[in-house]
């Protein structure tokens, strides 16, 4: 099936981001069953998933109740790259995103994620070496360009989908600007309404509110939008940006379903990689979870040092107790 048909089967859908240390199964599941319709795995560099690295492999495993599903691979060399792409379809995800737009420097160093933005006849040519390589649709996760003196975005969207894309996500910043700064969506704009693009385009950058998810939807006519940053610890984004689509109020989540989010993500997180891991990984976490919550501030505090899923929910338990 092609992504334009997985996407045009939802009301205006709505991507998780994926992003690095953040979206494994656990949370993804959670941000499943919180609204997000299509999810993307955390970012598999094609270099380890062509040498058969066990920790890239988990990487690309999903559930079925993930659907649609898309692995994400990055990398600079077209024999790693296709072999990747081979890879992951081996496992029949509904697509494989190759990603062109993390600003990390040890990515960019090795001339992977948005290093490509430089080299764009060869972000082509190894884009199109992908979607030779597999029978699954392969789309594309990018930056508006290098910096603000080369911001090639248009260009770029309509080369990609000339050899074979089946959608673009972009996100309204450079290179250069990392994450600082405000997303530029005129430019994401462009490339939807630009009368050559006929693929799906996605938007990303500073959805960090459903009414600004439908700001954007509004203004620049994008085909879906993707959240990132802004569903850590806050996986009920998705569910607010549909309640807000459907013209019904906004609804913040209780304590005790915060509480039983950060519960089922523990768990889940320990049947994948272990529980000190987990609660580890959990601590970049709490933030957003109990953003808003009085006099939290004394919990967290405890949770960011607690060392086992019992603790922590203990700690939860007690707060709520005392309030």
């Amino acid at each position: 099936m092609r992504v334009k048909d997985i996407l045009q089967s939802i009301d205006f859908p709505v991507y998780l981001a994926p992003m690095e240390g953040v979206t494994d199964q656990a949370f993804r599941l959670i941000c499943k069953q919180k609204g997000a319709d299509v999810l993307i795995s955390e970012f598999v560099s094609s270099d380890a998933l062509s040498r058969v690295v066990e920790k890239s492999i988990r990487k690309m495993q999903f559930a079925e109740s993930e659907r649609p599903f898309g692995v994400q691979i990055f990398g600079h060399d077209e024999q790693s790259l296709v072999a990747a792409a081979q890879i992951a379809a081996e496992g029949n995800p509904d697509f494989i995103d190759i990603n062109w737009g993390c600003p990390v420097k040890k990515i960019v160093s090795k001339g992977a994620g948005s290093a490509i933005l430089q080299d764009i006849p060869k972000m082509v040519a190894l884009t199109s070496a992908v979607v030779k390589s597999v029978n699954l649709p392969v789309t594309v996760k990018t930056r508006l360009g290098w910096d603000s003196s080369n911001k090639p975005i248009v260009e770029v969207a309509e080369r990609l989908q000339d050899i074979g894309i089946q959608a673009i996500a972009i996100h309204g910043r450079t290179r250069a600007q990392m994450y600082s700064g405000e997303a530029d969506w005129s430019l994401i704009g462009e490339v939807k309404n630009n009368p050559r693009m006929s693929i799906p385009v996605i938007g990303n950058g500073d959805i960090t509110s459903a009414e600004k998810a439908i700001e954007c939807k509004k203004q620049y006519g994008v085909d879906a939008v993707m959240v990132g940053r802004a569903a850590i610890g806050n996986p009920w984004i998705f569910q607010q940006i549909k309640d807000k689509l459907a013209g019904r109020d906004v609804v913040l989540p209780t304590y005790a379903e915060r509480v039983a989010a950060v519960v089922q993500q523990l768990h889940a997180a320990e049947q994948e990689k272990g529980e000190r891991r987990a609660v580890l990984e959990m601590r970049s976490q709490y933030a957003g979870y109990f953003k808003g919550i009085v006099n939290f501030k004394s919990t967290r505090l405890q949770l960011m040092a607690a060392t086992s899923i019992e603790e922590c929910e203990r700690l939860m338990q007690s707060y709520q107790e005392q309030a």
